[in-house]
């Protein structure tokens, strides 16, 4: 499976899609920032899953509907920083879908995902992260994940990756830095946690109107088949 995620910052970057669609062969797309009220229905051979609601600036999911079937597809609000409280409220920072993978008889989830920004502490980021994971659970316990996004977490990162794993979750960042726009907070922001999958690949894509870049996620499954009985 190929998902990208990309952060649109502001919708800036929204002219790019199409063409970023059609230079790759996906079957997801995972967004930020980006300007919920007027999607698309279609991009190429993806569909919109659905979008957040509450925020006009918010997150999206796009599936490839010729391999997946959307289940369920839910929004969540998770712990505001400061920043959020007093300047640009974002109640849902996380949109989760689940899919039935029609090749393979298989569900799983993939979730888009926008932690708060640097002017809030790591804690709380992390905070946002753990919460998020437990929100997906609760669309599929046990179902493989793949929740991408801009983690907004260019520094310790290795404490990041220590706390992910006590979740059971793996974190997995891209060949190069994904974020150029200011001189000290060059790094990776956006990356991948997953549980369930194997991540053979996170590549940064080139740089386009947007302060991040996109990446593209390489991934299959990494359990045996266990054949869906529950699509509610």
């Amino acid at each position: 499976m190929r998902v990208i995620s990309y952060n649109l910052r502001k919708n800036h970057a929204s002219g790019e899609l199409s063409a970023l669609v059609d230079s790759v062969d996906l079957d997801m797309l995972c967004l930020q920032e980006v300007d919920t009220v007027d999607l698309p229905a279609e991009l190429g051979p993806l569909h919109l899953a659905d979008s957040t609601k509450r925020n006009r600036l918010g997150l999206a999911i796009y599936y490839r509907r010729d391999r997946f079937a959307a289940v369920k597809t839910e929004a969540f609000a998770l712990k505001k920083s400061l920043h959020d409280r007093i300047l640009a409220p974002a109640h849902e920072r996380l949109i989760g879908t689940k899919l039935l993978d029609e090749a393979t008889g298989r569900e799983l989830i993939v979730a888009s995902f926008h932690a708060a920004p640097l002017t809030a502490l790591n804690s709380l980021r992390r905070n946002q992260i753990r919460a998020a994971h437990a929100e997906l659970r609760g669309l599929g316990d046990g179902l493989p994940t793949l929740m991408v996004g801009d983690y907004n977490y260019p520094y310790f990162q290795s404490n990041l990756d220590r706390r992910v794993k006590e979740t059971g979750y793996d974190l997995s960042l891209s060949d190069t830095t994904t974020y150029t726009r200011y001189k000290f907070y060059r790094g990776h922001f956006d990356f991948v946690t997953s549980v369930g999958l194997h991540i053979d690949k996170v590549e940064t894509l080139p740089a386009g109107a947007s302060d991040h870049m996109p990446i593209l996620v390489t991934t299959d499954y990494a359990t045996t088949h266990v054949p869906a009985t529950d699509h509610g």
